[in-house]
């Protein structure tokens, strides 16, 4: 074993993005959804439930929530106390998750709203974060006019941040591509944006003003009361009209740093060994004399240690390599984080 010293020059921070699709077998694009008819039937599925990717209900592809500040869409815990329900609950979680300000509202675009449905993608489903410009998600269905819907990453001028991170607006539009048809920011007039894209905590918020069909023509029927029965539950209306509109193209996206330490070997060094084979366990010479006037080693492994000795990262070579004077080697040590 030989020790060398490593300088600043050995040392390369590199940082690559990787993509892949975001839903299972990392497929971008998903064309069937299915639910659970048991969550569906629970109290938690009148205003929260899981979509998964096969009609067996294994692997969760995203969830749908519905958020009232007003507590509408749900039941009331009380009675007796007004605006308190389920729905009143997910808009406080994502408001403080989102904004961190419980008296802070959603602002979709230029249109402040006291009510979002949410698609929070699973988490097992990205790495990092959520690929900005690759959305596409497309809402139809009966009595549902056809919307197609991408965030305006592309075209925006600056990036908005917020608790949750990156902000960016859904629009009217596919892949990033914004469609100029309904105005020059792709919102839906008087009602904002369609909502916000949230890539860093995999989330979509979608303006239900903006799809609310008896104010534009989005077309789905938002549900603003606590008496409800399964038809008027507006997390299945949102789920219907993803599955009518029967495509949600999404990419997720992963930043991976990588540390490169470029080892160094000279022509004049790691010539010698302290293997046995090399030297006498009894005298300490070298035992042949072709050790001393050409000897040869075999570089199998490199052990990184701190300044304490202490063996931080090893790295076996793929086969041994012959070192003797007549060569130099250079093997680059890759750290991935």
């Amino acid at each position: 074993m030989s020790f060398k010293r490593l300088d600043a020059e050995d040392f390369l921070i590199s940082a690559d993005s990787i993509t892949a699709g975001a839903w299972t077998n990392n497929s971008a694009t998903r064309t069937t959804f299915f639910n659970n008819s048991t969550q569906l039937s629970s109290d938690s599925g009148r205003y929260y439930y899981s979509v998964y990717d096969s009609a067996a209900g294994t692997d969760v592809q995203f969830n749908i929530a519905y958020g009232d500040s007003n507590g509408s869409g749900s039941v009331l815990f009380n009675s007796n106390i007004d605006g308190k329900s389920p729905t009143s609950t997910v808009y406080g979680q994502f408001q403080n998750i989102v904004l961190g300000d419980e008296n802070t509202d959603f602002i979709f675009g230029d249109f402040t709203s006291s009510r979002f449905y949410a698609i929070t993608v699973d988490r097992s489903k990205f790495k990092g974060n959520l690929f900005p410009g690759t959305m596409t998600l497309t809402l139809s269905g009966s009595g549902v006019v056809a919307r197609t819907l991408t965030d305006n990453s592309q075209n925006a001028s600056s990036v908005s941040f917020n608790e949750a991170g990156r902000v960016f607006q859904l629009v009217s539009g596919s892949a990033g591509v914004v469609n100029t048809t309904k105005n020059a920011n792709g919102y839906v007039n008087n009602s904002g944006s369609y909502g916000l894209f949230l890539p860093d905590i995999g989330t979509i918020l979608l303006n239900p003003y903006a799809l609310d069909a008896a104010i534009n023509d989005g077309g789905i029927a938002l549900n603003t009361t606590n008496s409800i029965d399964t038809k008027a539950i507006n997390t299945t209306k949102l789920f219907s009209a993803i599955s009518g509109g029967a495509s949600f193209t999404l990419n997720s996206q992963e930043n991976l740093t990588s540390d490169y330490v470029f080892i160094r070997a000279r022509n004049s060094e790691f010539n010698y060994s302290s293997n046995p084979s090399f030297i006498s366990g009894s005298t300490g010479a070298v035992l042949y004399d072709d050790f001393i006037n050409a000897p040869q080693t075999f570089i199998t492994t490199v052990g990184l240690y701190n300044d304490e000795n202490e063996l931080l990262a090893t790295a076996k070579l793929s086969r041994p390599l012959k070192k003797d004077f007549t060569k130099e080697a250079l093997i680059r040590v890759k750290l991935d984080f």
